[in-house]
């Protein structure tokens, strides 16, 4: 039999979004329930140093979320660990289906489900993923002490990956396919100066290369992007680093979406296509994509839900009022 769950304030994603919209609509008190999904804690949870919290010079990642979520189940949060496998936001209450089985019912929903890893999709990548292939180096980095990596990108993510693999790999090479990075200058500058990291300018991935007996990365094929000359780096591990995609696939068909993906919310709002469906976080936000702006919008979401339940509850007051007004009398 399925378990049935309904809540005023139903949150699904748990990263810096999802918990303060936790923090604020349990404050608001409508007993918010917070469905933590695949992976709780969001992509901080997969990145060592975090340098521009306001408030801490330095925090890992992992132990700011942690923090978060303390937080959010201190101020009265349900916090539950599932995953949502379908929603239904064509009437309300809006209805969402857990892994679990469990049926989860809600008169206000906010969406923070961020963004996952984009991958190359280029031969290669899929057959070794997990052996040698990876787009998490906090996750991985451990395994290659000692051996030589390439990173591919030329972000934020990018650099912070290679800068990262270096406490590990005896030697990382960047490959990007401009002649510039588009990190951020002090990032840039870290690993102009780290003696471990070689650049490859110009350059794209063409084939991840390796053996089977036993699986492993053995080497990249890499293309001019001018000239079209290919080489092969020789490496041990290969991280893609390009970006992320938001994680819309479950409201692609059911709310306004744009930028390739990304949730559409009213200019100055958190409001979604569907009334009483807030969005916030990496879902959103296709042009910031930082912690502190994705928690900015959780508390935004969690305030624009409090208004949207309060506008209804007062309209159903209306209502049943006028109902019992012209009620013939007993």
């Amino acid at each position: 039999m399925t378990d049935t769950k309904h809540t005023r304030l139903l949150i699904i994603g748990s990263g810096p979004a999802g918990y303060t919209a936790a923090v604020y609509g349990a404050r608001a008190m409508l007993a918010p329930v917070l469905v933590q999904g695949l992976q709780p804690g969001g992509q901080l949870t997969i990145t060592t140093d975090v340098e521009n919290w306001p408030g801490d010079t330095t925090v890992m990642g992992p132990d700011l979320m942690a923090r978060m979520e303390a937080h959010a189940r201190e101020m009265g949060t349900e916090i539950v660990t599932d995953t949502i496998t379908s929603l239904d936001l064509s009437r309300r209450p809006f209805t969402a289906l857990g892994d679990s089985g469990t049926r989860y019912t809600a008169d206000a929903l906010v969406l923070a489900t961020g963004a996952q890893a984009k991958w190359l999709g280029i031969p290669g990548e899929e057959r070794f993923m997990g052996f040698g292939v990876s787009a998490c180096a906090t996750c991985d980095g451990f395994f290659y002490r000692g051996k030589e990596v390439v990173v591919i990108g030329g972000g934020n993510t990018a650099v912070e990956e290679a800068l990262f693999l270096t406490n590990f790999a005896s030697k990382v090479t960047l490959v990007h396919r401009r002649d510039s990075l588009r990190a951020e200058k002090i990032m840039q500058e870290r690993l102009f100066r780290n003696p471990k990291i070689e650049v490859i300018w110009d350059h794209v991935p063409m084939e991840v290369l390796g053996d089977d007996q036993p699986p492993g990365v053995s080497g990249v094929k890499l293309r001019h992007v001018e000239s079209g000359e290919e080489r092969v780096v020789r490496c041990d591990g290969f991280f893609v680093a390009i970006g992320h995609a938001p994680a819309s696939e479950l409201v692609k068909d059911q709310l306004k979406l744009h930028n390739g993906g990304y949730v559409w919310v009213e200019s100055g709002t958190t409001s979604t296509s569907v009334p009483g469906v807030f969005a916030a976080g990496d879902i959103t936000d296709h042009v910031y994509r930082q912690a502190v702006t994705s928690a900015g919008m959780g508390c935004m979401a969690a305030l624009d839900a409090e208004r949207f339940l309060a506008g209804a509850d007062s309209a159903a007051e209306t209502e049943a009022r006028s109902e019992a007004v012209g009620e013939p009398a007993a």
